[in-house]
């Protein structure tokens, strides 16, 4: 059986990198040892699955993270590349991305 919403709330971790979002969320999504730390593996991960049997056991993942570092401006183009990468994997409904101030 399923559970409803896997919920992972960055908001108290300083996330300035890539690297840093994958070492935040390693460990509360069950993320293996080969787990990929690139996008294409996140985007698999989050909407494929078959990657994480804590994400597979939800119906939903949410992610809270602060508009700061990698995640500061996003949804503009003054935002860092690879933020705006990462942001693009969430999907709004299976899986979404909230920006907290």
């Amino acid at each position: 059986m399923k559970e409803a919403e896997l919920v992972i709330d960055l908001r108290g971790q300083v996330i300035e990198t890539l690297d840093d979002f994958w070492d935040a969320v390693r460990e509360p999504c069950g993320l293996p040892v080969w787990f990929g730390r690139n996008l294409d593996a996140w985007g698999d991960t989050i909407d494929a699955r078959g990657v994480s049997e804590v994400i597979d056991r939800h119906d939903t993942l949410t992610v809270h993270v602060r508009r700061q570092g990698l995640f500061a401006d996003v949804d503009t183009d003054k935002g860092n590349p690879k933020g705006r990468g990462l942001a693009a994997t969430f999907d709004g409904v299976r899986n979404r991305l909230v920006l907290h101030p």
